[in-house]
C-alpha cells in the first residue's frame, strides 16, 4: 500500500486527523497511570490546578511524541492492516505539517510543565519524548526483538512526572511504580503483537511474534507477567497503602497471570489464538487502569 499525498479536506477532517496523530487512546492510559500516583505523593488529593496543568503538559508531550512516531513510520504503517487508516497514510496532511505540529506540542508541553509545574517533571516529560523517539522509534524498533522492552520506559514516565510534579522530587515509590509499567509493557504489547504477527512480518519489524516461536514469545508474556505481580506487591510497604491496594494487587496479578497462563497453554498445544491474545491484550489495559484507580481510593479512604 502507497502513501496518499496530501488532499483537500473539511476543517473537521483535518481535526480528527490531528487528533489521531496524537493517539489519543494511548494518552488516556498514561494519565490514568498520572493521577493517582499524585494522590500518593500527596496523600491525599493535590491541589486541583496543579493535576489540570500536570494533565495538560503530560497530555501535550504525549502527542508530540507520538506525532514524531507516526511521522517516522508512516512508511511500515502503510503496509500494516491495523495502521493503514492513520492520517499520514491517507494524506490528512503531510509529513512536515505532522512534524511542525509535533515540536509545537513539544515546545508548548515543556513551557507549561517549567511554568505551572516545575523543572523536573518538565525534564522528564522531554526525556520521556526524546527517549521514544530517538531510541525506540529511530534506533530500537526496525532492528532488535528487544524493541518493545526497551522502548516501553517511555511509557512509564508518567508516573515519575506525575510523583515529581507533586513533590519535585524523586523516591523509591515512583521507582516501583515505573518498574511495574515496564514490566507491564511487554506482555501486554507482545499479546497485541500475536494478533498483528502477520503484519508486522510484513514490515519488516523484529517484534517478539514475528522472530520467535509462540511457545517462546507466550513463555515470556508469562514471566514477565509474574514478574510484573511480585513488584505490584511491593508497592504496598514502599508507598504505605492499605489492604484496599493489597487485596487488589492480589486479586488483579492472579488473573493476569491466568490469561498469560492460558495464552502459553494454548501455544503449548500450537495454537495461535488470536482471540486468546486479545483477551489478555484488552485485560492487561483494565488491569493497570484498575490497579492505579484502586491505589488512589485506598490513600484517599485512608486519609479520611
Amino acid at each position: 500500500m502507497t502513501i496518499a499525498a496530501p488532499r483537500n479536506l473539511s476543517i473537521s477532517e483535518v481535526l480528527r486527523g490531528y487528533v489521531a496523530l496524537t493517539k489519543p487512546r494511548i494518552i488516556e492510559l498514561l494519565l490514568v497511570t498520572t493521577i493517582p500516583t499524585m494522590v500518593v505523593a500527596a496523600n491525599g488529593i493535590p491541589g486541583f490546578w496543579l493535576i489540570v496543568a500536570t494533565l495538560i503538559g503530560g497530555t501535550l508531550a504525549a502527542g508530540g511524541a507520538n506525532a514524531f512516531n507516526m511521522v517516522i513510520d508512516r512508511d511500515i504503517d502503510a503496509i500494516m492492516q491495523r495502521t493503514k487508516r492513520r492520517p499520514l497514510v491517507t494524506g490528512v496532511m503531510s509529513p512536515r505539517a505532522a512534524t511542525i505540529f509535533a515540536l509545537g506540542l513539544e515546545v508548548v508541553a515543556f513551557a507549561v510543565l517549567v511554568i505551572w509545574v516545575n523543572q523536573l517533571s518538565a525534564w522528564l516529560a522531554l526525556a520521556a519524548t526524546a527517549f521514544y523517539v530517538f531510541v525506540y522509534t529511530m534506533w530500537l524498533k526496525r532492528r532488535s526483538k528487544q524493541n518493545i522492552v526497551i522502548g516501553g520506559a517511555a511509557g512509564a514516565v508518567p508516573v515519575l512526572i506525575g510523583w515529581s510534579s507533586v513533590t519535585n522530587s524523586l523516591a523509591w515509590t515512583p521507582v516501583l511504580l515505573f518498574l511495574v509499567i515496564f514490566i507491564w509493557t511487554p506482555p501486554h504489547f507482545w499479546a497485541l503483537a500475536v494478533r498483528y504477527r502477520d503484519d508486522y512480518e510484513a514490515a519488516n519489524v523484529p517484534m517478539m511474534p514475528v522472530v520467535a516461536s509462540l511457545r517462546r514469545t507466550t513463555l515470556e508474556i508469562l514471566v514477565y507477567t509474574v514478574l510484573m505481580w511480585a513488584l505490584t506487591m511491593l508497592i504496598g510497604p514502599a508507598a504505605h497503602l492499605g489492604w484496599i491496594y493489597a487485596v487488589s494487587a492480589t486479586v488483579l496479578g492472579g488473573l493476569f497471570t491466568f490469561y498469560a497462563f492460558r495464552l502459553y497453554r494454548h501455544a503449548l498445544a500450537d495454537r495461535a489464538d488470536a482471540g486468546e491474545a486479545m483477551r489478555l491484550f484488552h485485560f492487561s489495559i483494565t488491569y493497570l487502569t484498575a490497579l492505579f484507580v484502586l491505589m488512589a481510593v485506598d490513600v484517599i479512604v485512608r486519609s479520611h
